[in-house]
């Protein structure tokens, strides 16, 4: 059983690390669901993380269907990332009918050389699942992120069993509301990776706080605080995991 931990610093994904996480999904902007990390982070990450790091190649919020700026930033940024000697990358892209883009995966392929390429949960927001999966098969790329096309993973087990028992290629990962409580789920069902984000929003370490302005445009939002990776929820999900395992000799 493998647990990738999606994380949104470098920070995070050291205490991923040293938790016990077998992977991390480094990405920046957790309230976008995830944007392609910057080059210091980049570095950092490489310099301080020693588990395989798939950073997100995904240029901006929103759907996943892009333009031509938008895909040669996306090229750009997948040949930085394997120039840098990262173990994978994590992106997707569809067409504006809801397919697999794949003249453009096709190139994403090419431009990954030995890097796993992780097929992000952009197929969440795809026609056809098994059509897609049947491409992404043939792409090459190494796993699926999914929440089975449904809101959480865990409302889209269904889904999940029948493209886990359909694959003849991609890992099946979960993701998307997976969590301690309901790891178990997956497990039961035959899936070999877990996606989880582990974490909690903690407080700012500023005393002063300016009063009447804000930096969002959202109203609402507490830049006070941001999200991070709790040591002990990995912990704990690695454990159990360990746990939930059954024994080669079973």
């Amino acid at each position: 059983m493998k647990l990738e931990i999606c994380c949104y610093s470098v920070d995070c994904a050291m205490t991923a690390e040293l938790a016990g996480a077998d992977r991390i999904e480094l990405c920046a902007s957790q309230s976008e669901g995830g944007l392609t990390p910057s080059f210091g982070s980049l570095r950092q990450a490489r310099e301080r993380v020693t588990i395989p790091v798939h950073p997100i190649v995904r240029p901006r919020g929103g759907d996943f269907c892009y333009s031509a700026v938008d895909f040669e930033i996306m090229k750009n940024d997948v040949a930085q990332i394997r120039e840098m000697g990262f173990a994978g990358v994590v992106i997707g892209m569809l067409d504006d009918e809801g397919h697999i883009d794949l003249a453009r995966m096709r190139e994403v392929m090419k431009l990954s050389g030995d890097m796993a390429v992780t097929f992000h949960r952009a197929f969440d927001m795809c026609q056809n699942p098994m059509v897609a999966l049947e491409q992404l098969t043939q792409l090459g790329v190494a796993r699926i992120l999914t929440s089975g096309q449904q809101q959480n993973a865990e409302l889209g087990l269904p889904l999940l069993r029948d493209l886990l028992h359909a694959s003849q290629g991609p890992v099946i990962m979960a993701g998307a509301g997976v969590r301690l409580s309901n790891m178990h789920k997956f497990v039961d069902i035959g899936i070999e990776e877990l996606h989880s984000s582990a974490g909690h929003s903690v407080p700012s370490t500023m005393r002063y706080r300016k009063a009447g302005v804000t930096m969002c445009a959202d109203s609402e939002f507490d830049e006070f605080s941001h999200y991070c990776v709790d040591g002990e929820t990995v912990e704990a999900m690695k454990n159990g995991l360990v746990m939930l395992t059954p024994s080669m000799s079973a």
